[in-house]
């Protein structure tokens, strides 16, 4: 059972968004443009961090949060939400191939009572909102440290344990086996193929960070099994070199297994921040290329992704990690030019000590940083959770300031540059509300993602980004704010290209009139 969420909610969310409108200056007759920005923020499931809040709430619970951090987005500015739904090789939806997450129901392999499915849940709310919908997955980890429930008999542990190894308090799929990597590309196929996802995510955890026995020694990581095969077929790379090249193969053929069963659907990475210590050179600290055999940059350079969000999850002072200048280099590196969005760890802002808790205007700066960055275009926030506990009113500055103004997702012309037919829209008055009321339709058959309806009143526009599902728009003026003399209306596709404008001309009291050319 799914319970709908009622009209006037939604309506209300909805409004959030479309009142959104910014001033601008005048501008040529196809009107101003819109900002082209990523807003995302990280969802997390594992360990209950952000959604569901704890494991075995009720059917109606975990919708009441879900809908909850979906409102709060839209109310923030946001334009995208990155599920997680794949903590360690579980589901937060119906999976004929892996067993419900512990996280949802408290006990791995048990479905949520009454039935629903979460994922098809949080698409459709998300889509009704305007929000795209990315699919986070974590492609190798078996059992996360916080795991209190056994296995269930569905889990890969049990049904194909020769593919799992255990690593101090893990379980991790090992990544030197081609079957593995084939497990966990069949698992994020099956969902692309039957969900209307905006994405794909995958985070930085390939191979495992190095974890430490009691003594304090640390532990290897135990594919010498895997590592034997390769060598006895007469592999000549080094150990470490194998490694890489394993989180190579699987990143790359995941890529090419996504654009196979949905072409649309965007991949993004989501790596440690850092590529390598000494690149640029003022930035010191971990090395994942070494560490957990990731060379997130050959990923971006060979163009394996359609955005590449590192997680930056530093201040902008001091120099050994320093978020703008780990930006900036990433940005030299996009050779591709792929979509580039870092990470920031927004949860820092209201947490922990004084000595490490961050103030709002740390993550304002890196937002205002970021757009000054060419080839850098939006960020994605860890995590939600800070938003919705509004830590140091960080998400009302944002919303009130940054992200004020609406914003579409940056348009993906490697998968798809053709814009969509130029809509049908008219404008009547509305004697009941003094206003005028905008009714936009689209021409052919494809799906109209967002409306862009703007509007100038004495050489002043306003601009308003709809959910593609709505069919009208309200315009209201009054002494104070007087009808306005132009309104243009376009469409824009999934992904991201904006059709010509229509100009609807604007009636005079009592009667409607259609689009003009």
């Amino acid at each position: 059972m799914i319970i709908s969420l009622p009209t006037k909610t939604l309506l209300a969310a909805v409004a959030i968004s479309s009142s959104a409108a910014v001033l601008h200056a005048q501008r040529p007759d196809s009107g101003p443009p819109v900002r082209r920005e990523f807003r995302g923020v990280w969802v997390a499931s594992v360990a209950n961090i952000d959604w569901p809040s704890r494991p075995g709430l009720s059917t109606w619970e975990q919708q009441e949060e879900l809908l909850h951090v979906l409102n709060q987005s839209v109310a923030l500015g946001l334009n995208a939400i990155v599920l997680q739904i794949r903590p360690a090789a579980d589901a937060l939806y119906p999976s004929p191939l892996e067993p419900w997450s512990e996280y949802l129901t408290g006990r791995q392999g048990v479905a949520p009572e009454p039935a629903w499915d979460p994922l098809s849940f949080a698409v459709e709310e998300a889509h009704r909102r305007g929000l795209e919908l990315h699919a986070w997955f974590n492609p190798f980890r078996a059992r996360h440290p916080t795991a209190t429930s056994e296995p269930a008999a569905t889990h890969v542990s049990r049904r194909r344990p020769e593919l799992v190894l255990r690593y101090g308090r893990h379980l991790w799929l090992d990544p030197g086996l081609p079957a593995a990597r084939r497990y966990s590309i069949g698992v994020i196929s099956d969902v692309v193929r039957r969900y209307d996802l905006d994405g794909v995510q995958i985070d930085d955890y390939f191979y495992p960070y190095k974890e430490r026995d009691s003594s304090g020694a640390l532990l290897e990581f135990p594919d010498s099994v895997s590592w034997a095969r390769y060598v006895g077929r007469g592999g000549a790379l080094s150990r470490d070199d194998w490694r890489r090249g394993n989180v190579d193969a699987f990143v790359r053929d995941l890529y090419r297994a996504i654009k196979r069963t949905k072409p649309r659907v965007k991949f993004g990475v989501s790596p440690f921040g850092i590529w390598r210590p000494g690149h640029p050179a003022t930035i010191q600290g971990f090395d994942p290329y070494e560490q957990i055999y990731a060379d997130a940059r050959k990923w971006l350079v060979e163009g394996w992704v359609d955005y590449f969000a590192p997680q930056l999850y530093w201040p902008i002072q001091p120099a050994a990690q320093s978020y703008p200048t780990l930006l900036a280099w990433w940005a030299q590196e996009n050779v591709k030019r792929r979509h580039l969005w870092p990470g920031n760890f927004t949860s820092r802002v209201g947490a922990g000590d004084s000595t490490r808790r961050w103030m709002p205007t740390e993550i304002l700066e890196q937002v205002r940083l970021t757009r000054s960055v060419p080839g850098a275009t939006g960020n994605i926030h860890f995590s939600m959770k800070v938003f919705l506990e509004n830590r140091d009113s960080i998400g009302t500055q944002l919303g009130r300031g940054a992200y004020a103004e609406p914003a579409l997702v940056p348009a993906t012309p490697w998968l798809d540059s053709i814009p969509p037919r130029r809509p049908t829209a008219a404008a009547r008055m509305d004697t009941v509300t003094g206003g005028l009321t905008v009714r936009m339709l689209p021409s052919g058959k494809e799906r109209i993602w967002r409306w862009i309806v703007r509007t100038r009143t004495n050489g002043t526009w306003a601009t308003h980004v709809l959910p593609g599902w709505q069919r009208s728009h309200a315009v209201t003026f009054d002494d104070v704010a007087p009808q306005p003399d132009e309104i243009l209306v376009t469409a824009v596709d999934r992904l991201g290209n904006e059709s010509r404008v229509v100009r609807v001309r604007v009636p005079s009291r009592g009667g409607a009139t259609p689009s003009a050319p």
